[in-house]
């Protein structure tokens, strides 16, 4: 029997992984000898993380939560490490799968390889550049010890190839995230504020903000909200509020009529609202994929992006982190002047299956 331990850290990691969850069971279910374990590193608490979420994702409950916690980047990665040895001696495993770039994605990669254990990372090779974000090292230290890499682009694929990786190691296998947009579209449900506000397709804009360069500087933060509540003409702005961005929104004072501050989302809400908006406006990678794929214009206050399919393919625009930027885009995008994304391969839908083909020959 192949074992395999699948790590998550924080709820995107999950949406990522529950699509391979499902190629598993395909796979046991064709006779295939393999299993696995989900392990939840407890990188985050989430409150919306209980038993429904994992039904709406229609997976099991993870095995364990190693429940890390939070704390400095230091603290937190440290935490994951000495938790996730102890899960590893209990539970064995012969390889460890990693998703995407939180702490927990480089915590237990190192922790696997130095109990020489094999590593997969899905979502390898992806790049900003930016050292000062934390994914990026994370994403670095990852990608120079991982045995099988998954990749999202043939960008990926090329960055890797330049740090010396193997073309065999390297399997362009496309977005599991995809998988699991495509799977739970038919299952998106409007939230409350949909009737509250009497909202309608394409009649209002979605906003996310939550990175530190965006939101920890206070007059930064409201330079960007005041362009964009500016230039958004009469349309309602719904904005679910981080909980990094609520305690810095608090005391700046910002108000209007049309910004309408709300509390998280569940996937299947938020995703029911990306995909009626007239456009989203975020400093997120994830939501910059599925808003590609639903053709949703998107533009992103971020000076840099790991996934540049989602501008070159997609329907998402670098619009930068100075809020004098903001004004033309959505002049483009009122004036109906908006790009129309085209097909990015690999992204359709199948990218867990052949993830698991590769596991179950080479585990």
């Amino acid at each position: 029997m192949k074992k395999i331990t699948l790590i998550a850290g924080a709820r995107p990691n999950f949406m990522k992984i529950a699509p391979i969850i499902h190629a598993i069971h395909e796979a046991q279910n064709q006779g295939a000898d393999i299993s696995y374990r989900l392990v939840h590193t407890g990188q985050h608490y989430d409150k919306k993380m209980s038993g429904s979420f994992f039904e709406q994702l229609e997976i099991p409950e993870p095995h364990v939560n190693l429940e890390a916690g939070g704390g400095t980047q230091a603290e937190q990665t440290g935490n994951i490490m000495v938790r996730f040895e102890q899960e590893l001696i209990v539970n064995p495993a012969d390889l460890v799968l990693v998703v995407g770039d939180v702490n927990s994605t480089m915590a237990c990669s190192i922790t696997a390889k130095k109990m020489n254990i094999t590593v997969a990372h899905v979502e390898a090779g992806i790049r900003s550049g930016d050292l000062s974000m934390p994914e990026e090292i994370n994403r670095m230290v990852t990608d120079a010890i991982t045995d099988l890499f998954f990749t999202t682009s043939e960008l990926a694929n090329e960055n890797l190839r330049q740090v010396g990786i193997p073309n065999a190691r390297i399997h362009f296998v496309g977005n599991t995230m995809i998988d699991t947009l495509l799977k739970q579209r038919p299952n998106f449900k409007a939230p409350p504020i949909w009737t509250d506000l009497n909202l309608s397709k394409q009649n209002y804009i979605v906003l996310t903000l939550h990175r530190p360069a965006n939101v920890d500087e206070a007059s930064q933060l409201k330079a960007m909200l005041d362009e964009i509540i500016t230039n958004t003409e009469n349309l309602p702005l719904v904005f679910p509020v981080h909980p990094r961005t609520a305690k810095i929104l608090e005391g700046l004072q910002v108000r209007d009529e049309r910004l309408h501050m709300i509390e998280p989302l569940s996937y299947l809400e938020f995703n029911y609202l990306v995909e009626n908006a007239k456009a989203v406006i975020t400093d997120s990678g994830g939501i910059t994929e599925e808003a590609s794929i639903m053709n949703v214009p998107c533009l992103t206050l971020r000076d840099n992006t790991e996934r540049p399919e989602t501008i070159s393919l997609g329907t998402n625009e670098l619009v930068g982190t100075n809020p004098e930027n903001i004004k033309p885009y959505l002049q483009r995008l009122f004036a109906g002047d908006w790009k129309t994304g085209s097909s990015i391969p690999m992204w359709d839908g199948k990218t867990a299956q052949r993830i698991v083909a590769v596991l179950t020959s080479e585990v």
